[in-house]
């Protein structure tokens, strides 16, 4: 004998839609409860195109509208049908968003919760939407639930969220710097308990951090020392969750950094809280501290008095020790930043002269061996600007074979524009800076001087300057040295290039012309001038629409006339 299939008997969306379109005209068919519960239920279930065809949507627009007494449960249903992401669009259609925001300045939480939850669910990654909801007004209730509710943890959620899908917008951040929203924030951040809501509010505040008015509220409310106590707290985890609370922590700690008021703030003069723990993290276990630290330094160190401030502390051993725990096979973004620090605290001259007392140059120098690229230009930099000024440090470094080998090495690097550049500027900065024969003789014997003439040609003003006037240098000390690699680079031919180019600028065209002065002596080089016609390049550029520019050749000219006559050549 067959059994029938016992099933529950289903309702209709045809009825379903009816009692609900019933309800909304006044006329009750069924208890209010009874008939939105059904419709929460019939919803979860439903397409998009039902929805339209049964006209449920506009149903549900003219509760939220016209009774009052029924918006809670009209909300919930909208909350739960915005889960569907194929249900979004048609909610918003039906103008369902703009019937929800009146909701939001209700005093009930359960209508506060479900309208929340509706206007975010719809409203997720729609830009525009966004937009026309600040343009509402909705950050007032949205930061309304902060103060006046912050021990609903369920609500609460609701806000952040809300405010997380918000806050990336300027006129959204705009509003916000108007509001207590800051100071709401970071007392839900303080007394927080789990990781979802921790790193909920932490992203809600990066993103506010991203506006100087708001940097600065966070700063003054004193979000750092949350943020540093919540470091402390997770310092000895390795969880997963705790690193991502720590790492979300501390990115907003470098964010607050970036602004030049709330980055002085910060500092206070070497007291602030995040100074005081740097050293705690430059020492940790953990490289999302180590970077932190380090960064923290970095941007404090863009200010001169700090800078001397922070040498005068010992901070540059802090960083080279921290730099010796990454020599082999380190965390490139360590070295990086820790090498972006010290370049910064090299700026100020005072710091100069007493971090390479206390031996920075050597110490750091651990690091050429280095196959990184990041890592090799930021060394580069920092050595650049610690020889800077400094002609003993030019002199000794300019001498040391193991360095000018790895510099001329990286200036054949064709896997790293940035590296190429930096070895080259180097180079030229021993020469410029320590104007030694003995410095001279070395970078030659390294092969490096090729270099310095190829530099001439780079696309950046900048870089031929350096080189121009550190070949002019070299040349002056002595021309016997350099006049071999001159000759086979076809250094003269080079620089007729240059005055000839009518792209190059008025000061390119000048230090050239102070190169050629550098290289008369040279009978060789000479006849390369005479054999590339450079008179003639010469008297067109004494009519020169810059006036340095025509008064260098003048004279550049006369030089060479005077110096092709005095050893018995004479130009056509």
């Amino acid at each position: 004998m067959s059994r029938t299939e016992l099933r529950r008997p289903m309702r209709t969306a045809s009825a379903t839609t009816w009692n609900v379109s019933n309800f909304a005209e006044g006329k009750r068919t069924k208890s209010s409860k009874a008939l939105m519960w059904s419709c929460r239920r019939w919803v979860k279930t439903t397409s998009a195109k039902k929805l339209s065809d049964f006209d449920v949507l506009s149903a549900l627009g003219n509760i939220l509208k016209s009774s009052p007494t029924c918006a809670e449960k009209a909300a919930h249903v909208l909350a739960e049908l915005a889960k569907n992401e194929e249900t979004r669009k048609p909610c918003i259609e039906a103008g369902l968003v703009i019937a929800l925001v009146p909701l939001l300045q209700s005093s009930d939480q359960e209508i506060l919760l479900h309208a929340g939850r509706a206007i975010g669910r719809i409203c997720y990654e729609n830009n525009d939407l966004q937009e026309q909801l600040v343009e509402l007004d909705v950050i007032t209730p949205l930061v309304r639930i902060l103060t006046d509710f912050p021990d609903n943890d369920t609500l609460v959620r609701v806000g952040l969220l809300a405010l997380s899908n918000l806050a990336d917008l300027e006129s959204a951040k705009e509003a916000l710097s108007k509001s207590v929203v800051v100071e709401q924030l970071v007392k839900q951040l303080k007394r927080a308990e789990n990781h979802e809501r921790v790193e909920i509010i932490i992203e809600v505040l990066q993103m506010l951090a991203e506006n100087d008015v708001l940097k600065i509220q966070l700063v003054e409310t004193s979000v750092q020392e949350t943020l540093c106590d919540i470091l402390r707290r997770l310092q000895d985890s390795s969880q997963t969750e705790d690193m991502c609370t720590m790492k979300s922590s501390s990115d907003l700690i470098v964010s607050l950094l970036l602004g030049d008021e709330s980055m002085q703030k910060l500092f206070d003069d070497g007291h602030g809280i995040v100074y005081q723990n740097v050293p705690s993290w430059l020492t940790s276990r953990h490289t999302i501290l180590q970077m932190t630290g380090a960064l923290a330094i970095a941007n404090f160190a863009r200010n001169d008095g700090n800078c001397v401030c922070m040498v005068k502390l010992g901070v540059v051993h802090q960083l080279l020790d921290l730099l010796e725990m990454h020599v082999e096979n380190g965390d490139v973004g360590v070295q990086h930043a820790a090498l972006s620090a010290l370049r910064n605290l090299a700026i100020p001259v005072l710091n100069k002269v007493q971090m390479l007392e206390e031996g920075v140059a050597d110490r750091i120098q651990m690091l050429l061996r280095s196959e990184m690229p990041p890592v090799q230009f930021k060394l580069l930099g920092t050595l650049r600007m610690l020889t800077d000024g400094q002609a003993d440090t030019a002199r000794i470094l300019g001498q040391d074979s193991r360095l000018l080998a790895r510099l001329v090495q990286w200036s054949e690097s064709k896997d790293h524009v940035g590296v190429r550049g930096e070895a080259n500027r180097l180079l030229a900065s021993l020469l410029r800076h320590s104007k030694s024969q003995d410095v001279v003789k070395a970078v030659q014997q390294a092969n490096g001087l090729k270099h310095l003439v190829s530099m001439t040609t780079s696309e950046h003003a900048i870089m031929q300057n350096e080189a121009l006037i550190a070949l002019a240098i070299a040349s002056a000390i002595n021309i016997d040295i350099v006049k071999e690699t001159f000759q086979e680079t076809e250094l003269v031919s080079v620089l007729h290039k240059i005055l000839e180019g009518d792209s190059m600028g008025p000061e390119v065209k000048y230090n050239s012309m102070g190169l050629l002065c550098s290289i008369m002596d040279s009978d060789e080089l000479r006849k390369e001038m005479e054999a590339v016609n450079l008179k003639e390049t010469l008297e067109k550029l004494r009519g020169h629409n810059n006036s340095n520019v025509a008064k260098q050749a003048t004279t550049v000219l006369q030089i060479l006339i005077t110096a092709n006559q005095n050893s018995g050549h004479f130009f056509a």
